[in-house]
């Protein structure tokens, strides 16, 4: 299976995940994202979610100097972002649990349970 088809459907809630625990500017959003695995991005691929998220309302914008360059402009969520992540974690937990048993594969619980 192709996991950039499936990097797609998640790009927007890794995206918020990462801006949860703190605030980042586009290339630094970027390198957390690779940081934690999803290592098949674009740099465009993300500037392009960030500013779809930021024209949903789903973000804020402000604006940081920076003594190696330009101004960055950093992105953080808003309450309704939070309040997207907070939905969209129910989503996926509800998603993962129906595809894993489509898919026979045990569950965490199931496992554990079997070895004890």
């Amino acid at each position: 299976m192709d996991s950039t088809q499936l990097l797609k459907g998640v790009l927007d809630t890794a995206v918020l995940a990462v801006l949860e625990s703190e605030d980042g500017y586009g290339y630094d959003i970027v390198r957390r994202l690779r940081e934690s695995g999803i290592g098949d991005i674009g740099d465009a691929t993300v500037y392009g979610t960030l500013r779809r998220l930021y024209a949903g309302g789903l973000l804020r914008t402000y604006v940081v100097p920076s003594e190696d360059g330009p101004n960055r402009k950093y992105y953080a969520l808003n309450d309704q972002g939070i309040a997207s992540l907070v939905a969209q974690r129910e989503t996926w937990a509800q998603f993962t649990i129906t595809m894993s048993r489509l898919l026979g594969v045990p569950s965490k619980v199931q496992t554990e349970g079997k070895s004890k």
